[in-house]
């Protein structure tokens, strides 16, 4: 049986995003208060009634990260409290999502947040180009992991002759050679290595880019240096331009700055996480809205969204 109410919520993290959402949907935003306390908690609470609907709640768990998880953690319980029937949070950006496989000595942290979001009421969780399928296994509630995909090949209808499709690594390989074929272009590769947390040397670029427009691929850009570093590779290696097509916007640190100086001529992101004031023009951000209303209604009157999942 299928709620017969959808209310939509959204956190301090992207409320542009959540705002464009509800307008494709045709409603209004749920009314909430997302504050805070004078000692820093999260003070949270519903303005109108959830009894028996279906509530989704807009969060990106971008930075500040523990400040966003808190509001979503509490939003959802609020709900679960307030009797909704069933409770979506939608996280454009899963932050902690890198933390996903044991090392010595250190957390899991994508699975204890895949805990907690479980602990607070989800009955299903909607996210967007997650940084590992892996992590779809650490709920035991449905996890839906869209495709911004579609989004970045509809932006490159005019630009596929002469292109070779980047992975700024072997662990997005993958994701590389969908991309390259569905647009119908080679591939290759940058070798990397990272000799401490957030910084990379790239060793070598497999794959023939001389006389090509390269494309790189990835979820997530950060500090922007691997990114940098390597549209300094395929430049050296006789790429005519280097441009980049990246889900997440981190952009932690000194990226703006780092991007802005690099010799790529254009970066394009999705709006899973606000730009920061400052952005150079040659970045540009696709808005996830249409797809992620789509999703939200399909989902409310209990259709397929198999297709919108990958690539």
């Amino acid at each position: 049986m299928v709620g017969n109410r959808i209310m939509l919520f959204a956190g301090n993290s992207n409320p542009r995003l959540a705002g464009e959402i509800a307008s494709k949907l045709g409603i209004p935003l749920g009314k909430a208060k997302v504050a805070r306390f004078s000692d820093g908690e999260c003070n949270i609470q519903l303005l109108e009634s959830v009894r028996g609907a279906n509530a989704f709640i807009i969060q990106s768990l971008c930075a500040p990260v523990n400040e966003n998880l808190m509001e979503l953690l509490l939003l959802m319980d609020a709900c679960r409290r307030a009797s909704a029937r069933r409770i979506y949070p939608v996280i454009p950006y899963y932050g902690y999502g890198r933390q996903d496989r044991v090392q010595e000595r250190k957390p899991v942290s994508a699975k204890l947040v895949a805990n907690m979001i479980q602990k607070a009421g989800a009955d299903a969780v909607m996210t967007v180009d997650i940084h590992s399928p892996q992590i779809q296994g650490f709920f035991d509630i449905p996890m839906d992991n869209l495709s911004a995909a579609g989004l970045f090949t509809e932006k490159f209808e005019s630009k596929r002759d002469g292109v070779v499709v980047v992975s700024p690594d072997v662990g997005g390989v993958r994701r590389a050679r969908n991309f390259a074929e569905k647009i119908g272009a080679s591939l290759a590769i940058i070798d990397k290595t990272r000799p401490r947390d957030n910084e990379a040397e790239v060793m070598n670029v497999i794959g023939d880019v001389k006389g090509k427009k390269a494309v790189i691929v990835d979820d997530i850009i950060d500090t922007g240096g691997t990114m940098v570093k390597g549209a300094d590779a395929l430049k050296a290696k006789g790429a005519t331009s280097v441009s980049a097509f990246c889900t997440h916007p981190v952009l932690s640190g000194e990226a703006l700055k780092k991007i802005s100086a690099s010799v790529m001529e254009e970066l394009v992101v999705t709006n899973s996480i606000p730009l920061p004031p400052g952005a150079p023009p040659k970045i540009k951000a696709l808005s996830l809205a249409p797809m992620l209303a789509e999703t939200i209604q399909r989902i409310h009157e209990g259709k397929s969204i198999s297709n919108l999942f990958t690539l």
